[in-house]
């Protein structure tokens, strides 16, 4: 069985890969933008308008999923 292990080679691409994903910077932005947009639809629900602050979370959160997925 002369089959080498080139476990060595297969870790330095997952290291590469690593490397050159973006930094939390994306990540930080999309959650500060969910929390605003629940902030603000919270309001909208506590002032009495329910059926367009559930709306707006509903509508924001498939955008943020579908941003977050790379759609």
């Amino acid at each position: 069985m002369g089959a080498e292990d080139d476990f060595g080679l297969w870790e330095r691409e997952l290291r590469a890969e690593a490397q050159d994903r973006p930094e939390s910077s994306g990540l930080r932005g999309l959650l500060l933008v969910a929390v605003a947009t629940a902030a603000g639809c919270r309001v909208l629900i506590t002032m009495g308008q329910a059926p367009l602050g559930t709306a707006g979370l509903v509508l924001s959160s498939v955008i943020l999923l579908l941003w977050r997925a790379g759609m």
